[in-house]
């Protein structure tokens, strides 16, 4: 099921923009990909826990084995480079494809579990 999808606002870009809070209780069901570089994942703002890191410049390399079916959350900083990413993926035929909005500030100021 692809509830997290069907929730998100429509972009033109193709995927779905989602809000930091409803990813949080999603988390275990959906394919979360922070794009930063590995000094910010691991950096002052954290990352979501569960997230697996792929920086924005290798992710149409490591998206050639993901099953285009499965939802997918991409996370960076603010939200402008994980909707870049959003776009590649929706373009390579995705489906369910969403960008978290906020990035990890949105999720920090929301008060959210992070990793470091």
């Amino acid at each position: 099921m692809n509830f997290l999808h069907a929730t998100g606002s429509p972009n033109p870009g193709g995927y779905r923009d989602i809000a930091p809070g409803l990813v949080a209780p999603a988390r275990a069901r959906v394919r979360i990909v922070d794009v930063r570089e590995p000094a910010e994942y691991t950096g002052e703002l954290g990352h979501v826990p569960g997230a697996e890191l792929v920086p924005l410049a290798m992710i149409e390399g490591a998206a050639q084995g993901w099953d285009k079916e499965q939802e997918i959350v991409l996370v960076c900083r603010s939200g402008a480079r994980s909707g870049r990413a959003a776009a590649l993926l929706s373009s390579m035929g995705f489906c369910h494809v969403m960008n978290m909005t906020g990035g990890m500030i949105g999720w920090n100021d929301a008060g959210l579990p992070i990793e470091r």
